[in-house]
């Protein structure tokens, strides 16, 4: 079992940045793809970014490409999305995620779930 810990969230006025942070419990955090989802009032949970366990490829949704590098720290268990240019729109709850398996896409399939970390952005 992975337990997963997201820190970072709040609120910011539109164009300000905020890091979130997510930090696993396991040694084998290095074993894991590790990613990041979110889910805005009324509407479904959806991807917004990956990166492979070596830390050398990142994937994301194209409407943060750009605006929300991820990066992690594997001596640290932790993984971080650095949230610049904030738009109302980037309102949500975000989940950080932990994976073993990546699917053809590349597609990060979760198996952990953190509890969430809400993201508000006034315009």
């Amino acid at each position: 079992q992975v337990q997963l810990v997201e820190s970072g969230g709040g609120l910011v006025q539109a164009g300000g940045s905020l890091r979130l942070s997510c930090t696993a419990s396991r040694r084998t955090f290095s074993s894991y793809a590790m990613g990041w989802f979110r889910q805005a009032p009324g509407k479904e949970r959806e991807f917004v970014a990956f990166i492979i366990r070596s830390g050398g490829s990142t994937y994301y949704t194209n409407s943060v490409k750009g605006r929300f590098p991820i990066s992690r720290d594997n001596a640290k268990n932790t993984m971080y999305l650095q949230m610049n240019s904030l738009k109302p729109e980037d309102t949500a709850v975000y989940y950080c995620v932990a994976g073993e398996t990546v699917l053809v896409g590349p597609v990060l399939r979760p198996d952990y779930w953190g509890q969430g970390t809400q993201v508000t952005v006034s315009s």
